[in-house]
């Protein structure tokens, strides 16, 4: 026969509804009533049915990840991320990849959030920085956290974890400059992320701060693929006049240009120095290893999780984290010869 939360509410010695509330992982729980309760759980062998605890409930325990990235390592960093936050807090996790640019996205979303009854949905770039969507979401009254490049959020309101981009891009230029780079390309990714001006803006100040000039043609605008680092690196490579130093918008970007240069016959870093942002795996798998900045993506994906969750228990207690990047120095940078 199968065990029911009635068996383990009479088997712990308390009500149906504070078994509800350990198994939901509420907060005010005292500690030697959770012991008991989970004891009485390990005991009896009880599997909650999440589904059912889903469709009972006035409440929701399940938040939505929304997705439009071709970024494999991104997408299962964030995965993993909110993923920890909904294991610790008793939430299941419902994974939507969709087409940003498609007309129906509003609709689409609209639609999700209503059909599968969500506690709140993670936004990421670049739906999180789209109006519309977010208008859309507003006008049902969806509860939401964007995760967004920038240094201060546009609303004093809304859930937003935010990624400094910008000082990221300026400080993994200077170094560059500290080597004794004076000629450093850039080769963007999507304009339709604000992470790509971000980026762009930071590698842009550090340059004027150091009085060097920004050169229109070592300034590519990429994708945000490894197909597009290779494209644009051979670009700057044609030129006359190259940089000694590129400066790429996300890893894949540099992996693409980094393996341009060496098919071109350059050695890395004596002859072209390469780095990257965000410090995916890609980093780590060219030879040599890319100099990149650290964004820890995981961690990012959870606290935005956790302060979604706390919002639809009403126990927020801040909207806006900031998270800054720095640079991780290897092997694809020194000094020009």
């Amino acid at each position: 026969m199968k065990v029911t939360i009635n068996d383990v509410a009479k088997h712990a010695g308390v009500s149906i509804k504070t078994v509800s509330r350990v198994t939901n992982k509420e907060p005010s729980v005292r500690q030697a009533t959770i012991d008991k309760v989970n004891k009485a759980i390990a005991e009896l062998n009880y599997q909650p049915n999440v589904a059912a605890r889903n469709l009972a409930s006035t409440s929701s325990y399940v938040i939505g990840f929304i997705y439009d990235n071709s970024n494999a390592y991104y997408v299962i960093d964030m995965q993993n991320g909110i993923l920890s936050s909904c294991r610790d807090k008793g939430f299941e996790l419902l994974i939507h990849p969709c087409n940003s640019r498609s007309e129906n996205i509003c609709q689409e979303l609209t639609s999700m959030v209503k059909q599968s009854r969500l506690a709140g949905l993670v936004l990421t770039p670049p739906m999180s920085e789209d109006p519309n969507i977010l208008a859309a979401l507003d006008s049902i009254n969806a509860n939401y956290v964007r995760i967004i490049a920038g240094e201060n959020s546009d609303s004093e309101d809304a859930l937003t974890v935010l990624v400094n981009d910008q000082h990221g891009a300026t400080a993994i230029t200077e170094h560059l400059i500290e080597l004794g780079h004076q000629h450093i390309g850039f080769i963007s990714g999507d304009q339709q992320h604000e992470s790509t001006i971000e980026r762009f803006n930071g590698f842009k100040l550090a340059l004027e701060k150091h009085q060097l000039e920004v050169k229109p043609e070592w300034i590519l605008q990429g994708q945000y693929s490894f197909e597009s680092g290779v494209n644009c690196a051979n670009q700057m490579l044609e030129l006359a006049y190259k940089p000694t130093a590129i400066v790429a918008c996300n890893d894949e970007i540099a992996a693409g240009a980094l393996f341009a240069a060496r098919l071109a016959g350059l050695d890395i870093p004596k002859q072209l120095s390469i780095v990257g942002f965000e410090d995916s795996p890609f980093s780590r798998q060219t030879l040599p290893k890319l100099t990149t900045v650290h964004q820890p993506n995981i961690e990012i994906a959870k606290v935005a999780t956790d302060l979604l969750i706390d919002k639809h228990r009403k126990t927020l207690k801040h909207n806006t984290k900031v998270f800054t990047p720095e640079p991780v120095i290897r092997d694809s940078t020194q000094a020009p010869c």
